[in-house]
């Protein structure tokens, strides 16, 4: 037995910003996926999924049925015969592991689930964030729904606050262009939960309250704006403004040897780096008018290219 196939994503703009209201713009990620799966002979990577889908199963059991019913004791007994999440997409990396196993169990289990070839109204979107932001809190104690809406429907989705999200278009790769949005490796895993609470913590301060309203959220919303318009000049500008914001406060989330990478890269123009969701390791996710130069200034960095302007 073998389910569909669900995709990582990437959260391009909006991290952490999101949870207090700015824009945020996720795409999804084709290079990796996973998919539920039975085997005869199950791997120990196998085994270690299905156990925590066992802890799942339970956990699903209490939602509140009123938001979301499943076929439970269908999963339940796929689960007891040795279903398991067969994924690529590496864990605590910020390209949504979870939310892609929670966008397969919804699509294989949920009784009255909408589906993706619904209108998918404002409405029926946000229902859905709901329903996963729930799912998911199981693995990350709070969760948007983000991830899951976003491997689940496969398609672009523009936050432009928090009720308020919409799939969306984006501008067609140039295949030829220098531009490029590209990940980093930390070769760490992150850790989501810990980062949040450092960035819930830090709420509590108001210097650093107002520094997220008048400059984290404003240079994310501007990149938003200009990613969607194709103004790769102003996308730059607001990208560089934004990756010196979080150098100067959101270093706990940077892995330290990458801080002067990071000042390197303001410096030199050459790239500019920001987190990839929570950070804390995982990837982080850069941007360069010039894919050359920046692969040069990086060397024995392992980079993706994930996007070409």
């Amino acid at each position: 037995m073998k389910g569909p196939l669900f995709y990582s994503k990437i959260l391009l703009f909006g991290e952490y910003g999101i949870i207090k209201d700015s824009k945020g713009l996720s795409i999804p990620y084709n290079f990796y996926n996973g998919a539920l799966k039975v085997d005869k002979n199950p791997s120990q990577d196998a085994i270690k999924s299905n156990e925590s889908l066992v802890r799942y199963v339970a956990y699903l059991r209490n939602l509140d049925k009123e938001l979301v019913a499943f076929d439970i004791d269908t999963l339940q007994n796929d689960v007891d015969k040795g279903m398991y999440f067969d994924s690529s997409i590496p864990q605590g990396y910020g390209v949504g592991s979870s939310g892609a196993l929670v966008a397969a169990i919804y699509d294989k289990y949920a009784s009255d689930k909408i589906t993706v070839l619904e209108n998918l109204t404002r409405e029926k979107l946000l229902k859905l964030k709901t329903i996963f932001s729930e799912m998911e809190s199981f693995f990350h104690g709070k969760s948007s729904g983000l991830d899951p809406l976003n491997s689940y429907l496969s398609l672009p989705i523009l936050i432009n606050s928090k009720d308020n999200i919409e799939a969306t278009g984006i501008p067609s790769q140039q295949t030829d262009g220098k531009g490029a949005v590209f990940l980093l490796d930390s070769g760490i895993v992150g850790e989501t939960a810990p980062m949040v609470s450092i960035f819930m913590e830090n709420m509590k301060n108001e210097g650093f309250r107002s520094m997220l309203k008048d400059q984290f959220i404003k240079h994310t919303d501007a990149c938003v704006d200009d990613f969607l318009k194709g103004d790769i000049k102003s996308l730059f500008k607001n990208t560089k403004q934004l990756s010196k914001v979080v150098l100067n406060n959101f270093k706990p989330m940077i892995p330290s040897q990458f801080h002067e990478l990071w000042k390197n890269g303001l410096e030199t123009n050459d790239y500019y780096l920001k987190l990839c969701g929570s950070g804390g390791g995982g990837y982080i996710l850069g941007f360069t008018e010039n894919i050359d130069k920046a692969k040069e200034a990086l060397k024995g960095q392992k980079l993706e290219v994930v996007y070409n302007f």
